[in-house]
């Protein structure tokens, strides 16, 4: 998502600023006029892109758990013919790492939305988004694995899930002109990270 560089659809504009205000002000604060408002049509414009609020939210949510997986998916093949050695598979567990902060750097208000308002999903999409985050963390389960041989499924796992916790803490650093700025604190997940993983394969 964030490195698009061609200009967003209207689609995709309407997604951008309802993630924005249901983050601000949550899933019940924000009615479709002001949606419409911020990308300049009016409310019942809306329902020409979406059925209501209900499928804006799950395109959101199922639609940031499945662009997290092609994306892992794509750094995984990007790299295939190099993952057999040590130095490879750390070069894809730092490819996965760069890709999963760029997530939470440009799309905070995703993470918010995630943690707010995934129980107001269908059963049926919130199935799917688990499904999706899933195979997120077995890709990235498998990578680790590579790296630290010696750290048993369960651990790899456990520090899997620990490392997204970590990133996706973005949210609550602060505004984004109070912190150190996009590269230093990207630079600064990335190590924690690789930190935390480096931990669990030294236990």
């Amino acid at each position: 998502m964030a490195t698009r560089t061609d200009a967003p659809t209207r689609r995709e504009q309407i997604l951008k600023e309802a993630a924005r205000l249901f983050a601000e002000r949550g899933f019940h604060g924000v009615g479709v006029d002001e949606i419409g408002a911020a990308v300049g049509i009016s409310g019942p414009g809306l329902y020409r892109h979406f059925a209501g609020k209900d499928a804006m939210l799950a395109e959101l949510l199922v639609g940031i758990s499945d662009s997290l997986l092609t994306g892992a998916k794509r750094r995984l093949a990007e790299a295939e013919g190099v993952t057999g050695s040590g130095a490879g598979a750390e070069a894809v567990l730092d490819s996965l790492i760069e890709g999963h902060i760029d997530f939470a750097l440009d799309d905070r208000p995703l993470i918010t939305l995630h943690d707010r308002e995934l129980d107001r999903l269908r059963d049926a999409d919130r199935k799917m988004v688990r499904q999706l985050q899933r195979q997120y963390v077995e890709l990235w389960v498998g990578v680790v694995r590579e790296v630290y041989p010696a750290v048993a499924e369960p651990s790899a796992r456990s520090a899997v899930h620990s490392v997204f916790g970590l990133l996706n803490s973005t949210p609550h650093l602060g505004r984004p002109g109070s912190l150190p700025g996009r590269a230093a604190t990207a630079a600064l997940l990335h190590r924690m990270a690789r930190g935390a993983f480096a931990a669990v394969g030294e236990a």
